[in-house]
């Protein structure tokens, strides 16, 4: 895709050392900053001139919650916020009725605005668990895309051609592949952009799938006269089983309002490996810290010690510091029953699932009737109670199942 015009210079935007360090929190854990020249010259100009720089997140009213996945692009916008920028979270109560196609082989089922209207409710209050709400511009993208009417978006279409939209790279695997492609789904990406002209954005944040959208952006703004935003883009957090990225319907997700217990519970289920990966794009602490915490590690440290810190760090951002530590203390208290230090870490979906079947799905029974039949011998225990009811059904959240003596699995379960 052609690059728009850049930054222009200015002699006196100085690059001070309160720039760089600037630029540096912009850089944290991000995947890329493009162009980067460019926004250093946004920072100098910005921090020169006291005019702080506008920088946008739109987030589709798709779900009705927010989970931690989220928040990876929502911490970088606080971060940028505490830099005494304006930061304007955008609900696409418009774009959501069209359905970003990033990433799918297939079309969208768009949503009916009754139920984007009924999701929208929850993301501004989510949302002000992470960003500061009293220095928040809450924006909904139907204020100017509605008025724009079948004149405008003829109009829009106009300034971008077919060719650059198909390069797209999964616009272009479904064409290959002979999948078909929506007209709608062409307009997401204009929609998109042209947000970005109605907001006078200097920097759009997203998750990595999203860079054709931005770039879509940065090239609007510059059709239409504007100075093309930059843009920032954060990874995509892999979900609890360490492999796909973090989705409610694949039931790996740690929502932002799950009760404190469970939120600390799941993330002492990640792995290691997964749990670095975690402190890089959800902790607060510095890198240097992080890195002093991961060596300690490597010379011998019990893993499980920096799993608990991130845990309580991250529980006690969306609970507080009393929630956190009562999560670890019961937490102790169920691993103090005799559970394994090596117990099974399972996700499964489908909750409230009844316990025979949960039972079977992980992998603890070969049969819903040997299910039946531990549990009639009181064979069968959830945080070390004994089950006695084989009709019982277990809601959502993460449980310790044991199976007679020896056989131990902890189960998150989401709905």
């Amino acid at each position: 895709m052609t690059e728009p015009q850049t930054v222009p210079a200015a002699a006196d935007w100085p690059v001070t050392d309160r720039v760089r360090e600037a630029l540096a929190v912009s850089l944290r854990g991000c995947e890329e900053l493009l162009p980067e020249a460019d926004w250093l010259k946004k920072l100098a100009r910005s921090q020169a001139t006291g005019v702080p720089l506008r920088i946008k997140l739109g987030l589709d009213p798709t779900a009705p919650d927010i989970h931690i996945g989220h928040t990876v692009v929502l911490n970088k916008m606080r971060q940028l916020q505490d830099l005494g920028h304006q930061v304007i979270f955008l609900i696409g109560d418009f774009t959501s009725m069209i359905g970003d196609p990033s990433g799918r082989n297939a079309t969208r089922p768009p949503l009916t605005r009754e139920q984007i209207e009924a999701n929208a409710q929850t993301y501004y209050r989510q949302a002000s668990l992470v960003l500061d709400p009293a220095r928040t511009e809450i924006r909904y993208n139907s204020e100017w895309s509605d008025p724009l009417g079948a004149r405008g978006m003829i109009e829009l279409a106009a300034r971008y051609t077919l060719a650059r939209m198909l390069e797209r790279d999964d616009f272009t695997k479904r064409f290959k592949a002979g999948n078909p492609i929506s007209v709608h789904e062409l307009l997401y990406p204009l929609m998109q952009g042209y947000d970005s002209v109605a907001l006078k954005s200097d920097l759009e944040l997203g998750g990595t799938d999203q860079k054709f959208n931005l770039l879509v952006g940065r090239s609007l703004q510059s059709e239409y006269g504007q100075e093309p935003q930059c843009i920032l883009t954060m990874p995509l957090l892999e979900g609890l089983d360490g492999v796909e990225k973090m989705s409610k319907s694949k039931g790996n997700y740690i929502g932002i309002t799950e009760p404190a217990n469970t939120m600390f519970a799941k993330l002492l289920s990640i792995s290691d490996t997964l749990m670095w990966r975690y402190y890089t794009l959800l902790s607060f602490r510095s890198e240097a810290d992080i890195a002093s915490l991961k060596a300690a590690v490597e010379g011998g440290r019990n893993p499980k010690d920096a799993k608990v810190m991130l845990a309580k760090e991250v529980t006690s951002r969306f609970h507080g510091a009393a929630a956190a530590d009562a999560a670890e203390q019961d937490f102790q208290r169920r691993a103090a029953g005799g559970v394994p230090d090596d117990v099974a870490e399972v996700v499964l979906a489908g909750a409230p699932l009844a316990i025979a079947n949960l039972l079977k799905q992980a992998g603890l029974v070969p049969s819903t009737s040997e299910a039946m039949r531990m549990i009639e011998q009181g064979g069968v225990r959830i945080d070390g109670a004994v089950v006695s009811d084989k009709a019982l059904k277990v809601d959502a959240g993460t449980v310790v199942v044991q199976v007679g003596k020896r056989k131990f699995a902890r189960v998150t379960l989401s709905a």
